[in-house]
């Protein structure tokens, strides 16, 4: 018999701080489809869908899906966009099927919802109680009560930046075939420990995170559960369940997976100080980049990270390294529409004089938009669209927007009509940038430019700049946390009502 199911994506990281809002047409523009065509904009593709549509076709399975959603990074996703999304997944669900593959980020707050995938997962269940949910989640996630309660299987990305998110649902989807092929019987539990941990320093792939994920992927790998997850959070949302959490799925008796989130835990606790940043000024970082010999040097803007809900138009750094002088650099891309129109309209060959970036106030950082005065020529124009081809995302189409080239001599300034994060070359290579050739190289990115940069980096710098996703997280004003919580009680010591959620 010929398994039915329903597959769909509702993904979002939502940056409470950020100003930007989060309706229906963010998720529009990076790809709000239905039915045919969303199954042929994800198939082939190194992204959370895609590993799922892909799985779904080799095992010979039918399927729908109902809606494809993935927006950039934001503010508070509105009840609009939220209720047309989960009311389309819900709807094809209780038509009928004989399991449910979603993709979701797992960080996701709402106008209403502040863990708007476990109301998903709930309004799901209120017509499919017993249907089998496989569920892929961002290496960022929030855990949940609900979405355990929600999900038969949760699986999330074992690397950061995320060259893993096809593989990721696979991982879950494979799960969810076995089940209906009566071989599993799955059983998810979870816990997590008070930490808030900056995302600049827990990726997986340096410690103190990369020993615990090890330990995770070889459970799940050895066969001793049948997935196991931890999770970094996403410290830029205001909510109380923010914690460094991990989720183990089981074969029936849960008390391996029990075993392995205490071991994996634990020892995230007694690494908690590895897991803080250390703030350094922005003058000095840059003054530091200008030292070193070779290149490209990279310098990477965390403060104004797109793939955070940055607005990815501030201009402190882009300012700074004009101020101490720095040659043959590349930049961008600024999220600017009024530039590139203005760029557009003057023409390619013209020179310009623009008052760059700056244009969005954050009112919840205290920072007012401050833009730069930058005099250059319109080197080029372009449509703004390429395809990945490096390791994250591989395959995927980036829509920019208009974009332009603003050529100041000693830097070449890519702006945009549309926010996206330079996790690939193609930022720059798409309109005539060989950032190779560059010894400068400017980006607004926290860790996913990695993906793309290291390879062809010499040099990597960091720079604290300004920006709603700053990785100081004594910047932000936090009001509905839930204490204690580390790093902002130090001296606390767990008990039993603080090892777990």
């Amino acid at each position: 018999m010929t398994a039915k199911l329903v597959i769909a994506m509702m993904m979002h990281e939502t940056n409470t701080f950020s100003p930007l809002p989060t309706p229906i047409e963010s998720f529009a523009r990076r790809g709000a489809l239905r039915g045919e065509a969303a199954i042929a904009d994800a198939a082939g593709t190194n992204t959370p869908l895609g590993g799922f549509v892909d799985l779904a076709r080799e095992a010979g399975c039918e399927f729908v899906v109902p809606i494809a959603g993935n927006a950039n990074p934001s503010g508070l996703v509105t009840n609009a966009a939220f209720d047309e999304m989960t009311g389309e997944i819900v709807a094809a669900v209780a038509s009928g099927c004989d399991g449910v593959m979603l993709a979701l980020h797992g960080a996701m707050v709402t106008e209403t919802y502040d863990d708007g995938e476990g109301e998903l997962l709930s309004r799901i269940r209120a017509v499919a109680p017993d249907v089998p949910i496989a569920v892929a989640l961002d290496f960022h996630a929030q855990m949940t009560d609900a979405m355990v309660r929600g999900a038969t299987i949760i699986t999330g990305y074992r690397t950061y930046p995320h060259i893993d998110m096809a593989e990721t649902s696979r991982r879950a989807g494979r799960t969810l075939l076995r089940t209906l092929a009566g071989e599993v019987r799955p059983r998810a539990v979870w816990d997590s420990r008070p930490i808030m941990s900056s995302t600049l320093v827990h990726t997986p792939s340096r410690e103190p995170m990369k020993s615990l994920m090890a330990m995770a992927a070889e459970a799940e790998d050895s066969g001793r559960v049948l997935n196991a997850s931890v999770f970094g959070g996403f410290p830029q949302a205001d909510i109380p369940h923010l914690a460094l959490s991990a989720v183990a799925v089981c074969d029936g008796q849960t008390a391996e997976g029990e075993l392995l989130l205490a071991r994996v835990l634990d020892q995230a606790w007694e690494r908690r100080q590895g897991f803080l940043f250390h703030p350094e000024p922005l003058a000095e970082q840059v003054a530091r980049a200008r030292t070193l010999e070779g290149g490209p040097i990279v310098l990477a803007d965390h403060g104004d990270n797109t793939a955070s809900g940055g607005t990815q138009d501030v201009m402190s750094v882009i300012e700074e390294a004009m101020r101490q002088g720095l040659d043959n650099a590349c930049a961008g891309p600024i999220c600017d529409p009024a530039a590139v129109a203005r760029m557009i309209e003057a023409g390619v060959g013209a020179e310009v004089t623009l008052a760059l970036g700056g244009k969005v106030d954050m009112p919840a950082m205290g920072l007012k938009a401050r833009p730069l005065e930058v005099r250059g020529r319109v080197r080029r124009i372009t449509d703004g669209e390429f395809v990945v081809t490096g390791p994250m995302a591989t395959g995927q189409v980036i829509r920019m927007g208009r974009t332009a080239v603003l050529d100041t001599g000693r830097m070449e300034i890519v702006v945009s009509e549309l926010r996206a994060e330079p996790f690939d070359l193609g930022v720059f290579t798409h309109c005539g940038i060989d950032p190779t050739r560059k010894r400068y190289v400017l980006i607004k990115s926290r860790q996913h430019f990695r993906a793309g940069f290291e390879p062809i980096a010499r040099h990597i710098v960091m720079c604290d700049g300004e920006g709603c996703t700053a990785s100081d997280l004594a910047l932000f004003d936090y009001k509905r946390i839930r204490r204690p919580l580390y790093p902002f009680d130090p001296d606390m010591v767990l008990g039993r009502n603080d090892e777990s959620r």
